[in-house]
């Protein structure tokens, strides 16, 4: 059972890691002045020695041999990097062009996404309140997109990559760590090449932008792999439920710092839409904690009746519990390397 002083220890990290990753947009704008490409392949390529030095500390080496025996395994990892990858470069971009609000925006969609995710492609079976959930998701895209006269495009592109990201992790299999270090060795001689490219060129920033600007690239290793390290040390110290909640917090500071720190523009239309989305996390959110809540009273119950030698509805009850927490553990795994 956990202790009030674990579970508090795990806020702690649970707030430090979506804290700093709430706050990337003000790390990527300290680089905008150097092009998004270019940001996306330093990131890529320090991320990797970051990887290996904490694998190294926690001497966690046994899942390498096992990964590279399953070549469909190691598919999904390259499928699963060449997505990240493409998450993170358009997000760089997003910062740099002064559209924060609109990333904020697609991170606050992505667990309605990943719901229409579970329906199309794996076949869950959605409560009502969920379903309600999703349709005003969408109803709020419709609305940005009447009012603007175009899709909330980057929004979108931002939300499906990242469900699509969860998607394949979910087939993977492989806690974060261990999926950072699999993901950022592949991400690793694309990127060098790339930079090299540059280099050749004469249009690298690293060596021409100044000692504070290579160090910042040159840390965008650390930037990955910190809060990812805190969201691990939160996830084994706090129920799901509680990690389900706190991944709101990253948007939720990246909508604060597009207001006030980049001062982006927000019409009365991009009101309504964040305003409607708001309206569908909420009821996402109740309808969690109140099933997660049903399904701790209906074990408590069970338990008292094994205690009774009254077994009546244990199996029902354990499926029940089992489920939830598959779809919170669903939920709240695609957060773990934004």
């Amino acid at each position: 059972m956990q202790t009030p002083s674990t579970q508090r220890t795990g806020l702690l990290f649970g707030f430090a890691a979506y804290g700093m990753w709430g706050l990337l947009p003000l790390y990527w704008h300290a680089v905008a002045d150097t092009g998004a490409g270019e940001v996306l392949a330093h990131r890529m390529l320090w991320s990797l020695p970051t990887a290996l030095v904490i694998v190294a500390l926690l001497r966690r080496w046994s899942w390498v041999s096992a990964l590279v025996r399953q070549p469909k395994k190691l598919g999904l990892v390259v499928l699963a990097s060449a997505v990240i990858s493409f998450n993170w470069g358009l997000f760089i971009w997003a910062v740099a062009a002064d559209r924060v609000l609109e990333s904020s925006l697609g991170y606050f969609i992505n667990p309605l996404v990943s719901i229409a995710f579970g329906v199309l492609l794996l076949r869950e079976r959605l409560r009502v309140a969920q379903w309600a959930a999703v349709a005003i998701g969408a109803t709020a895209v419709v609305v940005m997109t009447v009012a603007y006269g175009k899709l909330p495009w980057l929004s979108l592109c931002l939300a499906f990559s990242f469900a699509t990201y969860g998607l394949i992790k979910k087939h993977v299999k492989l806690d974060g760590v261990e999926g950072f270090s699999a993901e950022t060795a592949v991400q690793f001689l694309p990127a060098l090449g790339f930079l090299i490219y540059l280099g050749s060129r004469g249009e690298s920033s690293f060596a021409s932008g100044g000692l504070g600007n290579a160090l910042l690239l040159a840390c965008a290793g650390v930037a990955t792999a910190l809060p990812l390290i805190f969201f691990g040390s939160a996830a084994v110290r706090l129920p799901l439920s509680t990690i389900g909640l706190l991944q709101y917090l990253a948007p939720a500071f990246m909508f604060v710092l597009g207001l006030t720190v980049f001062h982006e523009e927000m019409p009365p239309e991009r009101w309504a839409g964040f305003g409607l989305v708001w309206v569908a996390l909420t009821i996402l959110t109740w309808d969690a904690l109140r099933t997660a809540r049903r399904g701790r009273l209906e074990l408590r119950a069970a338990a008292k009746a094994a205690v009774a030698g009254s077994p009546v509805g244990g199996s029902a009850v354990t499926e029940s519990a089992a489920t939830e927490s598959a779809v919170t553990e669903s939920a709240v795994a695609e957060s773990a390397e934004r």
